[in-house]
């Protein structure tokens, strides 16, 4: 049984001290590939290091994280976990990732995020960015994974507007009509570890057909288990969550997941 973890944080420091353990243990539940996401200039280079080290597990995706890009001099409450070295220049960015195409899965995390910022301009200057990403996903063709807290319903009418083929909406919270819309646009959906305690994400696993659906962990965040660290490994749980919800059985759902990952990301 082939598992995928398409998102998660291998850079964070929570995993300094113990990578090698965590990418064995992901082995040992059988994870066979596992997607790291850059959020900014320092762990975008980061994952690119990794995905050279570990080859034959570790993919990456190189992003532009929403509130990372506004350069806010202040810590966001809940956010202190994202690295934020030095000035951010969104152009220089997305240049870097054009540079490097050839060596990663796709683009992101990128998006939108609202539930920290209020203001107008800096709503603003998150669509501004956001379209650049998106510009840029059309441009060499690579898939998207979007960041959409608290801003579902914008992030799905940008990427209605898109020519975007290959999206991947992580962690999505969105209402059901807003699920409906992307699920017919044929937006694929990655659902987190943590779906075994949320009603939410079983409601959206139960609306998704089989085919748009992902398995991610948010590592080291969203552990199924509270109070502890997630990792790659946990996306066993989920596959067999999203199992129950489809009456399908666990190697059988493993196999579609793997699938959709291949189509979106290979």
């Amino acid at each position: 049984m082939a598992l995928v973890d398409v998102h998660c944080h291998l850079t964070h420091i929570n995993f300094k001290q113990d990578l090698d353990k965590v990418l064995e243990n992901a082995h040992l539940a059988g994870v066979k590939r596992i997607i790291t996401a850059g959020v900014n200039p320092e762990t975008n280079r980061e994952c690119l290091e990794l995905a050279r080290l570990h080859p034959d597990i570790v993919k990456c995706t190189l992003g532009i994280y929403p509130i990372d890009a506004l350069n806010l001099k202040e810590n966001i409450e809940g956010e202190s976990g994202l690295s934020r070295g030095s000035f951010f220049d969104v152009d220089k960015e997305l240049a870097f990732i054009e540079q490097n195409k050839d060596k990663i899965a796709g683009i992101g995390e990128a998006g939108l995020d609202f539930k920290m910022i209020k203001d107008d301009l800096l709503v603003k200057k998150q669509k501004e960015n956001f379209q650049k990403v998106i510009e840029l996903a059309e441009k060499l063709k690579k898939p998207l994974v979007v960041h959409s807290r608290s801003a579902e319903k914008e992030c799905v009418e940008m990427l209605e507007s898109s020519k975007l083929k290959k999206v991947v909406l992580h962690c999505f919270e969105g209402r059901k009509s807003v699920i409906k819309t992307a699920a017919d646009a044929g937006m694929n959906f990655s659902i987190p570890a943590i779906i075994g305690r949320l009603q939410h994400f079983q409601m959206l696993v139960d609306m998704a057909g089989i085919n748009q659906l992902l398995t991610e962990t948010d590592a080291p965040w969203l552990s199924p288990v509270v109070g502890t660290r997630n990792e790659p490994a946990n996306v066993a749980l989920t596959i067999k969550k999203i199992a129950e919800i489809k009456k399908m059985t666990a190697e059988e759902t493993a196999n579609n997941v793997f699938m959709n990952y291949q189509r979106v990301f290979e």
